[in-house]
């Protein structure tokens, strides 16, 4: 079934063509991911497809009763509402009848004596019963608290900006719509949530367009990409990784055709040169040929950011932590934590958020000072900070006033030096951008220009706080590069798995009360080694159950016997859902160390997704045995 049709789409920004005549349609059941580089018009194309904006020419249609839910970047707040309240914002019925109830309920439990209220909530719990809203609400309170808000009564304006957006990622989640489209909902959510929001779409029923810059996240969920380059959009049907293969051949031929159509023109530079004459209906159209040959414009090959830059030179001494500790009104994010840091250290922080992790890499950049402790930052220490907002930026400078505001020259690695504007050039910033107000930028552009104002500085200690927030695939790709050959230190907070893959090698984990546990490797192996230990505590707990099932529960007289076969099914089928549980532990830690082998992720995915399906079954088979044992043991 098409939901929604684009036809001949063209959107302009100024000068600049973000889009243009582009066509394509959304099916039933397609999960799409939108990718392209930063400030090519990604965000805005999402919205000319939710009606938040217009094209300048073309048309969407959509289908009858379909129904469209977008979550955006920075999406709008009732202040005053309530988390629940801001939840179900939505016009539906069903939405308008629980936001009520809600409110009904609060002022209930404020006025017990008030028969008005009682009598207006026992109408909507009808209504609620009709429009089956209950499971909605239930559904609505169980994605709050996988995204950490705990709290459905807070009002909104006392929540965090990363907090504010999960409520609207909730809210996008539970509403229901034939479309769900969500741009960046990976950003402001730690590892954990990130991996249950991946499992939450894959198995979510309707359409799915989204713009994300998690690969892994790309992967495993989307059955189609899409790419907006240059203002034409290229359609790719697969994942990621069969994105990656294809466009790679699509980039060869062009570049065939290119060489070819270069060959062609200098054989007939050649001819033209000979000195030929214009004069015969062939020579003209000879001459005509050239010309039109000359003047058409080969599609450039996606630039390619290229950093090369030096750093300072760092002494033996780096930074030493000594019994820090750090509260934070009333709640202890870091208790006697100790850490010497070491030459060309790779370094990953993850944990929950509002745990500590921005605050530990505040301690390290000696822009926090601990409770208790000693933060000894050594004299040859150059620390290149990146944040999570770049707030320090002056919106009225132009890109290049404020890349020479850190230097106008830049040692490479090699010895020689780099100019602001070249630079800015291989950042993607070409001579007609480099003179645009920082206020003009997408948020991705002014992110990717703070982290070259950072690397302008040459640091020699990189502290990383959510560095993939808004970055493009491409500029992480080689961001990563970059990082993998820097001559320094690297500390990062991400929840970027793929990101934490490729580059760290070790990891602080935050575990709750101020605990920071050290783990050697990258996130992959510190799964593998969760997904273990989460297996010996699940196997103790299943043996104390099976004890208590066998030794005080089994009932001594029944008025009927199950059946030999439900008699057998009953005494293995915790068993047999245990090896269901092991394997896919098994293929999940699989999974998390497959790194760059896609073919290998596709094949475990589909296990993954087959397993997770039987072990659903299992379950449900197993809840109706034990109903069944209970009733006939009454």
């Amino acid at each position: 079934m098409n939901l929604l049709s684009i036809e001949n789409l063209t959107k302009t920004y100024g000068e600049k063509v973000l889009f243009k005549d582009v066509t394509f349609g959304i099916e039933e059941g397609n999960k799409i991911g939108l990718i392209g580089v930063n400030g090519t018009g990604k965000s805005t194309f999402l919205k000319v497809i939710a009606g938040v904006d217009t094209a300048d020419s073309g048309k969407i249609t959509t289908g009858n009763s379909v129904q469209v839910e977008y979550l955006p970047q920075n999406p709008d707040f009732d202040a005053e509402a309530t988390v629940l309240e801001q939840v179900f914002k939505g016009h539906s019925p069903v939405m308008q009848v629980l936001k009520e109830y809600e409110q009904v309920l609060a002022q209930v439990e404020q006025q017990l004596e008030n028969e008005a209220y009682q009598k207006r909530l026992i109408q909507l719990s009808q209504q609620m019963d009709a429009l089956n809203a209950w499971q909605l609400e239930s559904e609505a309170k169980t994605v709050l608290t996988k995204l950490g808000i705990y709290d459905f009564s807070a009002i909104v304006s006392t929540l965090s900006g990363g907090q504010r957006k999960r409520i609207a990622l909730a809210s996008a989640l539970i509403n229901p719509a034939d479309l769900l489209i969500l741009d960046e909902p990976t950003n402001h959510i730690d590892n954990n949530t990130v991996a249950w929001l991946e499992q939450y779409l894959v198995k979510r029923k309707g359409a799915l367009l989204m713009i994300t810059h998690d690969r892994y996240f790309l992967d495993r969920v989307t059955n189609r990409i899409i790419e907006l380059d240059r203002g034409n959009l290229y359609t790719y049907s697969g994942n990621y990784s069969k994105f990656l293969e294809v466009k790679a051949d699509r980039e060869e031929q062009q570049e065939a055709s290119e060489r070819k159509r270069q060959n062609i023109l200098r054989n007939e530079l050649a001819w033209i040169r000979r000195g030929a004459q214009a004069r015969s209906t062939k020579q003209k159209a000879r001459i005509e040929r050239f010309e039109e040959l000359s003047a058409q414009t080969p599609e450039a090959a996606g630039s390619q950011i290229e950093i090369n830059v030096g750093a300072s030179r760092l002494g033996r001494k780096i930074i030493e932590l000594s019994h820090i500790d750090k509260e934070y009104e009333g709640k202890t994010l870091i208790e006697d934590f100790n850490y010497i840091v070491l030459k060309n250290d790779r370094v990953g922080i993850i944990g929950p958020n509002g745990s500590g992790k921005s605050t530990l890499l505040n301690l390290i950049a000696g822009r926090l000072a601990a409770d208790c402790g000693l933060v000894d930052i050594g004299q040859t220490v150059k620390i290149g900070y990146f944040s999570q907002e770049s707030t320090e930026m002056n919106q009225d400078l132009r890109v290049i006033e404020y890349i020479k505001e850190e230097a106008h020259f830049l040692p490479t690695a090699d010895g020689g030096t780099i100019s602001a504007g070249q630079l800015l050039e291989r950042f993607l910033f070409p001579p007609s951008q480099q003179w645009t107000p920082i206020s003009k930028l997408s948020g991705g552009e002014k992110r990717r220009l703070f982290l070259l104002r950072i690397l302008m500085s040459a640091p020699n200690v990189l502290l990383l706080d959510e560095p993939t927030n808004d970055l493009d695939v491409q500029t992480l790709s080689i961001l990563e590069d970059y990082l993998e050959d820097f001559p320094g230190v690297v500390v990062v907070v991400s929840h970027d798995r793929y990101f934490l893959d490729r580059l760290v090698e070790k990891l602080f984990v935050f575990e709750g009360q101020g605990k920071i546990t050290q783990y050697p490797g990258n996130y992959s192996d510190y799964q593998e080694k969760a997904a273990i230990q989460d297996g010996e505590t699940t196997d103790k707990g299943k043996n104390t159950v099976e004890k208590k099932i066998t030794v005080s529960d089994k009932p001594k007289e029944r008025p009927r016997k199950l059946s030999f076969n439900e008699q057998r099914e009953y005494e293995g089928i915790e068993e047999v859902i245990a090896g269901v549980e092991f394997e896919l532990s098994q293929v999940t830690a699989a999974i998390n160390t497959a790194g760059s082998d896609f073919e290998l992720l596709q094949q475990l995915t589909a296990k993954q997704q087959e397993l997770t399906t039987r072990l659903d079954e299992l379950l449900d088979r197993w809840t109706y045995l034990n109903e069944l044992v209970a009733e006939l043991g009454n």
